[in-house]
Parts: C-alpha cells; structure tokens; sequence
C-alpha cells in the first residue's frame, strides 16, 4: 500500500471518530429540564374558613292548641302570607261535657232537689224577715210621734231605733241567702245540662251561635309549616303550625370545628355562595355560640363543633327566594390583604425547619430558604426571601435539584 493511500485511510478513521465522539457527546450533554415556571406577584389575597351551612328564621312562632278541644281543618298552607292579630290561621271548638252514668245523674237531680228545697227555705226566711223589718218601722213611727209629745221616754225611741237597723239586716241577710240558694241550684242543673242545652244557653237568643274559637296570627310573616292539618281532637299546647318571616328575618347557622371557630370573631366577612343563585351574597358574623358539640362526619369520626350565627348584609330583594332551612356554602374570611406578595402554593416546600422554593436564575434552578405567611390552599403569602417579578418552579419534584438547568415546558 502506497503512503498517499494510508493517509487517505487514515484520515477517513479520524473523521469518522470525531463524528461518533460528537454524537456521543451531544447525546449524554445535560439538557435543561422541562418545569412549569411561574413568578412572584402582589395582589389582594384573602384567608377564609369554608364549611356548608343552613338558613333559618331567627324568630319562629310556634302556634298551639290554647285549649283541648277539636281542632277544624287548617285551610292556610306553608307560604301564605298572614298579618299580625288579623289572618284567622285556625279554628277550635272547646271539648264537648261527657255524658253522665245513670248513677252521676241521680246524684245530680238528687242536688237539684236539695238545692231547690234550700232556696224555697231561704225565701221563707226573707218573707219573715221583710214582715220583721215592715213591723220595726211601724213601730219606730209610732215611737216618734209619742216622743214628741213626751209621752214615752227617749230611751224607747232608741232601743225602736235599734230594733228597726236589726230588721234591716236581717232583711237584707236573709236576700243574701237567696242569691247563694239560687246559685247552688243553677249549679246543680248544669251538671244534668246536655252538650246541646249548654250551647244554646252560652247563646243566649242568637240561633247560629259561633262556638269555634279563632287562632289569630301572632306576627306578621309567612306560614313555614303546618304540622296539623287535618280536623282532630288536641290536648292543650299541641303544636298546629310554624310561623316566621323568612326575608326579614333570616340568618344562617354554620356548624364549624372548635378549632375554626376559635379563629373567627364576630363581625368578620363572609361570602355566601352556592345559594341557587348569583352573585355571592354578603354577610357577617354576628356571633359564636359557647356551646360545643359531637357530631360525627360521613365517614364517621367525631368532631367537636361550635355553631356560627351569620347575618345577611345587602338588599333583601337579592335573596328573597331563600326560605327557612335551606342550604348555603359559606366562606368566613379570617385575614386579608390587598396588596400581598404571594406565589403558588404548589411551589412551597419544605427544607429541614424551613420553608424554600425553586427560584429560577439564568435558566437555573436556585434553592431559596422564604419567610412563608399566610397560606390559603392556592397562593401563600411571602414575607421575605422573594421579590416581586422572581421566577419559580411551581410543581418542584424529585429530579429538580439546586443548579440544575431548566426551561419552561412547552404548552401543548
């Protein structure tokens, strides 16, 4: 082989090693990784406790049975309007008597006569009496005519004086006896008086009387239930039906844990969403009631929770389709700020004691210790370690490391 010929060759080795030295090289160089990139903003952030809550009417009137007694069928339904002492929402009619045994009746007419003999008596005795009382004023005259002409002493006068007032008395004694004595006997009749004869005498010379006893409505508002509506017989103090004002009157009861609640005071915001309609309502909370209590979730585990009163704020018009007991989704918000410095919470991690991100540097990966604040889920607020416009990694993992190059990943 001639000397220009291994020259050739080995001129043709070289460059085919320098090819492969370079695609090995391009091959296993370090390439920036791909990471979803983000940058610390200010904007307003807010910190708020979500829990499912329920309306109710603050004042709910529960109207009774005043008396026992047959309760008519109710003709109001849940919804209608009622004014206060006007809107007749029930009627009543007082139990009848029971019907008396053969052995009560006896009794019973055996006291009628008792109570007639006795009234016959006490009239006997004030006819005596009125003839006593006629003759102690005749003879009183007569004492005062001899009297004047000093034919009887005035002794006499008196002692016919004192005889006349004793007369009197006894007259009008005697009178008392027969109002007793009649009162007796209209007593001792009205134990044999049938239901029939008891009405018509409680009406006297009216021949319709009106014996149901109208329920008036004790505030003004709206029917929210009626819990009896059919004609029955009820004991007194036997729920008929429910009144409130549901626009008016609303509130909202949500049952947070004891370990929210002792971070919500009274008078913070709330939002007030998924109603059933738009926009979010407003309100406030009015206050945290001292009493805990058990409940157990869905998944059974026991948790202690505190009730929170929430009052609506705004016109009434905008939630005049809610009614009592209806369900809400209420966020109390417990800190906010308007002009926060925040980044993704997605970019906070931990690093030993403290709180780090990613920060990107010249299209490297730069571990940062932060002064993390407030965290609310989706942004946390940074007190210090960043600054406004700074370049993180938002989903940091495994094979992220301090130094390493890194790109934004493509959208697809």
């Amino acid at each position: 082989m001639s000397i220009k010929g291994l020259k050739s060759r080995t001129t043709v080795i070289a460059a085919a090693v320098a090819v492969v030295a370079a695609f090995m090289l391009y091959a296993f160089w370090p390439r920036p990784m791909a990471v979803d990139i983000g940058e610390a903003t200010r904007a307003p952030m807010l910190v708020t406790i979500d829990e499912e809550a329920k309306t109710r009417v603050r004042d709910a009137y529960v109207v009774s049975a005043p008396v026992s007694g047959r309760l008519l069928r109710v003709d109001v339904e849940p919804g209608d309007e009622v004014v206060e002492s006007e809107t007749v929402i029930a009627r009543m009619t007082p139990t009848n008597p029971a019907v008396l045994d053969v052995r009560t009746e006896e009794q019973a007419r055996a006291a009628v006569e008792a109570a007639e003999a006795a009234l016959t008596l006490a009239k006997a005795e004030m006819r005596r009496a009125a003839a006593d009382a006629d003759l102690a004023e005749a003879e009183l005259g007569r004492t005062r005519k001899l009297r004047e002409t000093d034919t009887v002493s005035e002794a006499a006068l008196d002692r016919a004086k004192r005889a006349a007032r004793a007369a009197d008395a006894a007259l009008d004694t005697a009178r008392a006896a027969v109002s007793m004595r009649e009162a007796d006997l209209d007593n001792a009749r009205a134990m044999l008086m049938t239901p029939f004869e008891a009405e018509q005498k409680a009406a006297g010379t009216n021949p319709h009387p009106q014996t149901s006893i109208p329920l008036r409505a004790p505030i003004s508002g709206r029917i929210l239930r009626v819990m009896q509506e059919s004609e029955t017989v009820l004991p007194a103090g036997a729920p008929i039906l429910e009144i409130g004002d549901p626009l008016g009157d609303l509130e909202i009861v949500a049952e947070l844990l004891s370990t929210d609640a002792v971070k919500v005071s009274p008078g913070d915001r709330v939002i007030i969403e998924k109603w059933g309609g738009e926009p979010p309502l407003e309100g406030r909370v009015e206050k945290i009631e001292p009493w805990g209590f058990t409940k157990y979730s869905a998944l059974g585990v026991e948790e202690q929770r505190v009730n929170a009163v929430i009052q609506f704020d705004g016109p009434e018009d905008a939630r005049e389709r809610l009614g009592h007991g209806f369900r809400v989704e209420v966020r109390i918000a417990i800190w906010e700020d308007d002009n926060a410095l925040t980044i993704p919470s997605s970019a906070v991690f931990r690093s030993g004691e403290d709180w780090a991100v990613f920060a990107v540097d010249r299209d490297r990966a730069q571990m940062r210790a932060i002064e993390a604040g407030r965290n609310n889920g989706i942004v946390t607020q940074v007190i210090s370690g960043l600054s406004e416009g700074d370049e993180i990694i938002l989903y940091p993992g495994n094979r992220v490391s301090d130094g390493a190059r890194v790109k934004q990943r493509a959208l697809e």
